[in-house]
């Protein structure tokens, strides 16, 4: 491991804004926070741009970034205290531990900015929009709560256009070009790391806003992954190692 990382380590030990692994938040971000504000997630935030973004223009509301990469939340964690900012926190652990961080209704709304795509074969349960995440996700969110996607890959956001076609999910927006549709969408304009590498090149970036008006079916699942199949079995193997490497 490289020194600046050791460093960041050490350093994101001494911010308050930095949680790793915590306990006996679930219900209690009140007291974090000294505030009853609604919380907002930003999931997967790698160096937090969304999160601190937001927290900058919406005073109101609480924010909390979450990843497991320590090394990119010191970024996000830094900002956030250089700018004072007392709405703003992160959580460093996996997504998939989510459900034990929050009560039941505690969060008004999540954000997916430029997630990695996943896009190797058969590693889509891996994807933040597969059905595994959207159940911890309902989980958590208030009644009418929603989840916004952000994506430059084709890929993902047609996988979770046919999740929530299956499911039955309700979309409330709905762009395959944000640069062209929702200019006037200033929440849109905050640009991630990953949005500024251009990965995907597909030279749009997709949106999705939705909410999970009820239970994501079991039964269903075998069917998904077989669509999932079908699709992927017609496109070639992509790599996507890119993002696990870029600091």
């Amino acid at each position: 491991m490289g020194q600046k990382k050791l460093i960041r380590f050490a350093e994101i030990l001494t911010f308050k804004n930095v949680l790793q692994y915590p306990e006996n938040t679930a219900g209690n971000w009140h007291e974090h926070f000294n505030n009853n504000k609604k919380v907002v997630l930003e999931l997967a935030c790698g160096k937090g741009e969304y999160a601190v973004g937001l927290a900058k223009r919406y005073p109101e509301r609480n924010f909390i970034g979450v990843d497991v990469k320590g090394n990119r939340i010191w970024v996000g964690a830094k900002k956030a205290l250089e700018a004072e900012l007392q709405n703003v926190a992160f959580i460093r652990s996996q997504i998939g531990m989510i459900e034990n961080y929050f009560s039941p209704g505690e969060v008004s709304e999540i954000w997916l900015p430029f997630p990695d795509p996943q896009l190797r074969i058969g590693k889509s349960k891996k994807r933040l929009t597969h059905p595994i995440f959207l159940r911890k996700y309902k989980q958590i969110l208030e009644p009418g709560g929603y989840i916004n996607l952000k994506t430059d890959s084709p890929v993902l956001y047609g996988f979770t256009k046919l999740i929530i076609e299956m499911y039955k999910l309700d979309v409330l927006e709905d762009s395959a070009d944000v640069n062209k549709e929702l200019k006037e969408n200033e929440d849109l304009q905050i640009r991630t790391h990953y949005e500024s590498l251009d990965i995907a090149k597909s030279n749009r970036i997709h949106y999705l806003k939705f909410s999970i008006p009820n239970d994501l079916d079991p039964a269903i699942d075998e069917e998904l992954a077989i669509r999932v199949r079908e699709i992927e079995s017609m496109v070639p193997e992509a790599a996507n190692d890119e993002k696990e490497e870029i600091n």
